[in-house]
């Protein structure tokens, strides 16, 4: 991530005259014209609280239906999530059987939340909550109708 940050800022972490960043700051390089000051980064989604509060609804309602049902069907996640208060219009969720009638592995729902994705799995009854970027369709998962 050093190495991220030093590419999108033009020099290194700690360019000369700045001095280190401290934690939530990236350096600006100094140069004659610049005071040597650093200025707050970006927030992360996982610190936005719209993406925090997002996370924890799918948590908690993708914890309650896999409690009960380990191999949820794809309407049984709709139903849990659209129960929560998610709208069905940010909401997409993936095929619970394969195109020849196997059950699925595991379950996804993503959640479209500005620029980001809260993705939610549901495998043998353990649930996972990621948040990723939204993609260039503006969807969640790949192949979905844009």
């Amino acid at each position: 991530m050093v190495l991220t940050l030093a590419a999108c800022t033009g020099g290194s972490p700690t360019a000369a005259g700045t001095g280190p960043a401290t934690p939530g700051e990236v350096a600006i390089p100094s140069d004659p014209a610049s005071s040597g000051t650093t200025q707050p980064a970006a927030t992360s989604p996982a610190e936005d609280p719209a993406i925090v509060a997002m996370k924890q609804t799918v948590a908690d309602a993708l914890g309650r239906l896999a409690a009960g049902t380990p191999k949820p069907a794809t309407a049984q996640v709709t139903d849990a999530l659209t129960g929560a208060g998610i709208s069905t219009a940010a909401l997409e969720v993936s095929a619970s059987r394969t195109p020849t009638g196997l059950e699925a592995d595991a379950i996804e729902a993503a959640v479209l939340q500005g620029t980001d994705c809260v993705v939610g799995q549901v495998r043998d009854g353990n649930v996972t909550v990621i948040v990723l970027p939204v993609l260039a369709n503006g969807k969640c998962f790949v192949g979905a109708a844009a």
